[in-house]
């Protein structure tokens, strides 16, 4: 996917960023006016780092360096999946 967005954002002249790491975490592009963010599901993210740390620490981890880490305008975002919910 991330190979995908690279090259329709090189071919619009569009900048996004990346979390470098978590390409496959990513599921898509979205775009709100005139900017362009990289998509990625949260609990793919999560449950890559659980594979080196306990659910809590990724938790953490992710709260304080990956969503807390605010790089401009075309800083990542991240779904939350509430299918389960009734």
């Amino acid at each position: 996917m991330r190979d995908k967005i690279t090259t329709f954002c090189n071919e619009n002249e569009i900048e996004v960023l990346f979390c470098d790491g978590y390409d496959d975490a990513i599921i898509g592009l979205g775009q709100s006016f005139n900017t362009y963010k990289v998509i990625y599901d949260r609990n793919k993210i999560l449950a890559a780092l659980e594979k080196e740390m306990t659910t809590e620490e990724a938790v953490e981890f992710f709260e304080f360096n990956i969503i807390g880490a605010y790089v401009g305008e075309s800083t990542p975002i991240f779904t939350i999946d509430l299918s389960h919910l009734v």
